[in-house]
């Protein structure tokens, strides 16, 4: 992908997804607007404006305030309800929202965790949690997320709902999110916000990792996250 960022913006674009900007305000991430259409044979873009820096120590991309964590109340792949914060209490919680079929946002983002899962030390892996929510509910049905997510790492956790619950809980979040569109060739696009929120575990976000983030700064971040926000 090529890079460009005159006074601030910085455009990332994927060859394998459809261009296209989604320009919607984040409101609890106001200095960072994060999106992908995504569809497969064609191609996207990711828009960053005016990113604020990493928070002290971290590589992530810090956000203006803290993000509480959500209890979401969605489901699981199993079609169990799922409560956040039930479901990963007392541990550091990367939070994706994205489909199965996107080819190539999603699944580099859900492969770049797993690999960095990978890296740091087995007590470190063992306090972090991914959860993956999916944008495309219709065709991301529980078997179908699960066995997704499987590919990557059997630790992460595929959550589902109704469209309008998950664009609820999005934008809660603020994650850019629109309604899947099918395309005249029968391929659907899912325009979505790309970045990893991360939850330390006093249920506070203050950082966010955005599209194109390194395996190796999720490695340098997790070990400080996970000893960041501990609960007595």
């Amino acid at each position: 992908c090529d890079a460009h960022s005159p006074r601030g913006v910085m455009q990332l674009s994927f060859p394998l997804a459809r261009r296209r900007r989604l320009l919607a305000a984040v409101p609890l991430t106001a200095f960072v607007l994060v999106t992908a259409g995504c569809s497969a044979g064609s191609e996207s873009a990711v828009t960053i404006m005016d990113d604020s820096g990493a928070s002290t120590g971290l590589r992530g991309t810090a956000v203006p305030q803290p993000i509480d964590k959500p209890a979401m109340n969605l489901t699981d792949t199993a079609g169990a309800p799922f409560d956040l914060r039930s479901r990963t209490a007392g541990k550091v919680t990367l939070v994706f929202f994205g489909y199965t079929h996107c080819p190539d946002v999603c699944p580099t983002t859900m492969a770049d965790i797993a690999a960095a899962l990978n890296v740091v030390p087995t007590a470190v892996r063992a306090q972090v949690a991914t959860v993956f929510v999916t944008t495309d509910p219709d065709r991301d049905t529980g078997g179908v997320l699960g066995q997704w997510l499987n590919q990557f790492d059997p630790s992460f956790m595929g959550v589902r709902g109704t469209l309008t619950q998950v664009h609820a809980q999005a934008d809660a979040l603020g994650i850019p999110l629109e309604e899947p569109v099918r395309q005249p060739n029968g391929s659907y696009t899912v325009t979505h916000g790309t970045q990893v929120i991360a939850f330390t575990k006093n249920d506070k976000a203050t950082v966010l990792y955005l599209a194109g983030t390194q395996v190796a700064d999720y490695v340098h971040d997790l070990p400080l996250l996970v000893n960041t926000g501990k609960t007595t």
